[in-house]
């Protein structure tokens, strides 16, 4: 009789105790671009996971890192290992615009509320179905792209040559500035692509070249974009070169030598934290960021890209107290809870801007996220508040 009755409650002891791991632990999902091209952007976001929060309103944070290798494909299946077999609360990721777009139906598909560390606005825009699940981090290239159009009206520029990478953050890109260049009267003379693994871009340079252009606009990140700036230097183009916040780390600055020299870009005030006026807002969060860095990595290795995954971090880690109101982890009940919560955040400061997510805008970061910056003696200089 005793055997029996064992044998009925042993399923329910062993569900109970289960129930108590899971709820005793919030796990989330991490996928970076730690090798291939995109990896200068990678390898500080993976680094910067290990200073975020190991514990919130009493729950133990687990975070299981996964590199896509800069593949959209090892992206895709990455987020579905950690869903289905990691059975995580939340997704981080990934590196680029590519990899996080394509994340983007299996998060909405397990209902799991992602944070993406890619820049393109595609990424959460427009709000629907399958976004309501998608939140991020970079500044959209469209605010950046605004604030490039309005320095080259400041610096008189009339005709602007493209050249981007040859996927959806090129394409993204070359989209934005296109409508910020027609409300600034500036003529965009040539579009021209490359591909983040490509070793030369002559032809599309001397396509560029023949356009006579007043200014480039290079729409890459890492240090793949160095490339089709070093080649208009090694041809002899004498305008203003502009890159994207896509480049705003020392990665680049290393490979592109003093062919950066005099370039012009937009960037997250981050970049550039110890310049910025004690009066500027951001200031103290991104000091916190950049001191927690440097104390675990060095002096000088602090990313922007790093950046991203920090706030991404904080996002969840604001997020995480309401979410525990509604639902214990490990539950659906709690994973939306945790996406309502996200859409919430108000007021929240990062490393690169105040975060105020809404209903309509899952990115949440105003005009205080973006700064501009030359390159001057192989170092980034703040020469003000972009537009």
């Amino acid at each position: 009789m005793k055997i029996k009755l064992l044998h009925a409650v042993l399923p329910t002891l062993l569900a109970l105790a289960f129930s108590s791991v899971a709820t005793a632990q919030i796990k989330i999902g991490v996928i970076v671009s730690a090798t291939g091209p995109a990896a200068s952007l990678g390898i500080p976001e993976k680094n910067t996971i290990a200073l975020l929060p190991k514990e919130i309103a009493g729950k133990s944070i687990q975070y299981i890192i996964l590199d896509d290798a800069s593949d959209t494909t090892t992206a895709v299946k990455n987020a579905r290992k950690l869903i289905s077999e990691d059975k995580v609360d939340a997704l981080m990721g990934s590196t680029v615009t590519p990899n996080s777009l394509a994340m983007i139906d299996v998060a909405a598909e397990a209902q799991t509320p992602m944070v993406s560390m890619a820049a393109s606005s595609m990424i959460v825009e427009p709000i629907d179905a399958k976004r309501h699940w998608v939140f991020k981090t970079p500044q959209n290239d469209s605010q950046m792209a605004a604030a490039i159009a309005g320095h080259m009206t400041d610096k008189g520029i009339k005709k602007v040559a493209f050249i981007g990478f040859n996927d959806a953050y090129g394409e993204g890109w070359y989209k934005e500035f296109s409508k910020q260049a027609a409300l600034n009267k500036i003529d965009v003379v040539a579009n021209e692509r490359f591909s983040r693994t490509d070793t030369s871009v002559t032809g599309q340079i001397l396509k560029i070249m023949g356009a006579n252009p007043d200014a480039v606009l290079i729409a890459g990140s890492g240090t793949p974009a160095a490339l089709p700036q070093k080649t208009l230097k090694e041809r002899g183009y004498k305008g203003i070169i502009y890159q994207t916040h896509g480049i705003a780390n020392n990665d680049f600055l290393r490979v592109c030598g003093k062919d950066c020299e005099g370039t012009w870009l937009p960037a997250g005030p981050l970049l550039v934290a110890e310049q910025l006026p004690d009066s500027n807002p951001i200031k103290k969060s991104a000091m916190a960021y950049l001191t927690a860095y440097e104390k675990a990595y060095g002096v000088g290795s602090v990313s922007t890209f790093g950046g991203h995954a920090w706030d991404a971090g904080h996002l969840l880690a604001a997020a995480i107290p309401a979410a525990l109101k509604v639902a214990q982890p490990g539950t659906p009940e709690f994973r939306k809870a945790l996406r309502d919560a996200l859409e919430a955040v108000k007021d929240m400061p990062g490393a690169h801007g105040i975060f105020n997510m809404s209903p309509t805008d899952h990115l949440g970061l105003d005009q205080r996220a973006r700064v501009m910056v030359e390159i001057v003696n192989g170092k980034w200089k703040l020469m003000g508040a972009a537009h």
